[in-house]
């Protein structure tokens, strides 16, 4: 009979190596089928597992011989209390098909009963055997999407600088400042017609203190992060982009959210961002080699932009939904 146990808070240093080999040695096994897939490093597994997150509460599971692991997010914003976020279930090749799985999901689901959520949702590869364990146990994919990369250059001075008339581009490093915080709070909320598919999940307001806690979460957790903005002169953040380096040391860096205000689309403002960005991050981070995001199929301005930057899809995924 297979044994879940619940990590202790925070997790001890061989919870962390038992949780990053299992990561590794999944990855090395699904690497033919799901090419692309960056190598998990344990800087990032130790920052997931010591540092709570922003918006809600982890629970961890792992099987007590080191052969699968479970993370659930539970949503503590008032908006999302119904819900919650399936971060990983993730069991070791040469234990897989005895019921490792099935025993961590049965504790998972378990908890969502217990706590009263009626669906949970998770990002999976499409192709790969995450897709066709979460299909076998209802998950549904509500919003196709898929990964696209971009190469960085040798030389960084031969990026490109984007003119954008009428519009100032600011680079932060880190938190952005305090002064321009209210700012980027508000081109968040541009985010809410961004394609969501039929997930469960909620939008609610970004205010200039959970810009500042998403960014520290990014930072607590051993990461770095950039952001581009295109301002204006009355002091509105028209668009921007941000960039994560999960792991500083490794050669791969994730676009995170890419906004352009409503009033000031059709501007090539996306582009513009972008461009800077590619830019900033070749000069500030010389061993970036690549940088990937996940655009949904339906957002084909994004998708539009993307290309013309030389984007190049790399693999499917989706956002996979259960309603309990």
């Amino acid at each position: 009979m297979t044994k879940i146990d619940t990590l202790t808070v925070p997790p001890t240093d061989d919870e962390v190596d038992t949780w990053w080999a299992v990561q590794v040695s999944a990855h090395a096994a699904d690497a033919t089928a799901l090419p692309g897939v960056p190598v998990p490093t344990r800087a990032e597994a130790d920052g997931r597992l010591r540092v709570p997150p922003a918006r809600g509460r982890f629970v961890h599971w792992a099987q007590t011989d080191g052969e699968g692991h479970a993370a659930l997010l539970l949503f503590t914003e008032e908006a999302n209390t119904h819900t919650a976020f399936l971060d990983e279930l993730t069991v070791r090749p040469d234990a897989r098909r005895r019921g490792v799985g099935t025993a961590l999901w049965e504790r998972v689901r378990a908890e969502l009963v217990d706590r009263g959520r009626t669906s949970v949702s998770t990002i999976a590869d499409t192709g790969g055997p995450g897709q066709a364990f979460l299909e076998s146990v209802g998950f549904v994919n509500v919003l196709p999407m898929a990964w696209y990369v971009q190469e960085l250059g040798e030389d960084p001075a031969a990026e490109a600088d984007p003119d954008v008339p009428g519009y100032e581009l600011l680079t932060w490093a880190g938190l952005v400042p305090d002064a321009w915080a209210p700012a980027a709070a508000a081109a968040h909320g541009a985010m809410e017609d961004a394609p969501s598919g039929d997930g469960d999940e909620r939008f609610t307001a970004w205010t200039p203190a959970r810009v500042h806690a998403a960014q520290r979460l990014v930072l607590d957790r051993g990461g770095k992060m950039l952001m581009v903005a295109a301002v204006t002169p009355a002091g509105e953040i028209a668009a921007y982009t941000a960039l994560v380096l999960p792991d500083p040391d490794g050669p791969r860096a994730l676009q995170y959210d890419t906004v352009v205000v409503p009033a000031h689309r059709g501007r090539g403002l996306g582009r513009a961002v972008k461009l800077r960005m590619r830019a900033e991050a070749a000069v500030r981070h010389p061993e970036l080699r690549r940088i990937g995001t996940t655009v949904a199929d339906e957002n084909t301005p994004m998708l539009a932009v993307n290309e013309a930057l030389g984007y190049r899809r790399e693999r499917g995924a989706g956002v996979f939904q259960l309603t309990l």
